[in-house]
């Protein structure tokens, strides 16, 4: 049962955090950005900590807390918070998919860091996604340079995140983790929504249902996912599942919004399976020194 869950892990992943531009849009659509992020962290942080505290995680300490922290902040507050303004800027799902999908080749940027060496079939898988990437998604709308910015913003908050944690608390509990990025990042949403004048709900049963979503599947399950991953294998092999996340963004959005699925974006599912194919080697450890381990 735990192999056949270990191998669904990663297209299990790549549905849920496809969903999450979905359930995104729907809810910046039924209230402001801001007001998206505390119902995400304030609801998810709680039930998340709940969760841990039952299953008896086991809690990172003094330095080891502050690193995940510091990673929380960055994968969710900045990710999460410059995505969600974009799609009050009217960026579309896919859009956002597309950039948040150049993960992999940032974090490669950072292979080095983690004492990984990217390997040139690798380099190529990646060169080939990006392409799939972009056809999937290039006949979607222009948007605008703030919204691009944004989006960039919100890529770089993912990528330096993962590579921060995968760096400095790589071995800590996935569920404790977890909880401690929620949690820490909910006070900052509150206080980002008070400061910018984003308190207000516009429509209760759309920001309902986006936000039961977002918590229960994207803020609870993705994320778990995400952090048993990073414990489990390399950075890079991580990171290039996000490859996959426009092109199923675009088939939900068909799906579900009733967005079109055009022959660029079916053209692009394809090319990006096969940068997923040649990306899909193991990235080599460098040998060197043990690195201290750091207090707890």
């Amino acid at each position: 049962m735990k192999a056949h869950f270990t191998t669904a892990m990663q297209p299990l992943f790549v549905l849920m955090w496809s969903s999450a531009f979905i359930a995104g849009i729907i809810g910046v659509g039924a209230a402001p950005p801001m007001m998206v992020l505390v119902g995400r962290y304030v609801i998810g942080g709680t039930l998340l900590l709940l969760y841990a505290y039952a299953v008896g995680a086991r809690w990172p300490r003094g330095n080891t807390l502050r690193h995940v922290v510091i990673a929380g902040l960055l994968m969710q507050i900045v990710q999460f918070g410059a995505f969600y303004t974009a799609m009050s800027h009217h960026v579309s799902g896919a859009i956002i998919a597309l950039i948040q999908g150049l993960n992999p080749v940032v974090i490669a940027l950072f292979a080095g860091f983690l004492g990984e060496t990217v390997t040139a079939r690798q380099w190529a898988g990646f060169g080939i996604g990006g392409v799939g990437v972009a056809l999937a998604v290039a006949d979607q709308s222009a948007f605008s340079a703030t919204g691009l910015v944004l989006c960039l913003i919100g890529l770089l908050g993912l990528s330096i995140g993962t590579v921060y944690q995968k760096r400095y608390a790589p071995q800590v509990d996935s569920r404790a983790s977890t909880a401690v990025h929620a949690a820490a990042s909910a006070p900052i949403a509150v206080v980002l929504a008070v400061t910018t004048g984003q308190w207000q709900i516009w429509d209760v049963p759309h920001f309902a249902a986006a936000l039961t979503w977002i918590v229960l599947v994207n803020s609870m399950g993705a994320f778990l996912l995400l952090n048993a991953m990073l414990r489990r294998w390399d950075a890079t092999r991580v990171g290039r599942l996000f490859f996959a996340t426009p092109a199923v963004t675009a088939l939900l959005a068909w799906l579900l919004i009733d967005q079109p699925l055009r022959p660029l974006t079916i053209a692009g599912l394809g090319v990006g399976l096969l940068g997923l194919v040649l990306a899909s080697g193991r990235s080599a450890a460098r040998t060197a020194r043990p690195r201290p381990v750091p207090a707890r």
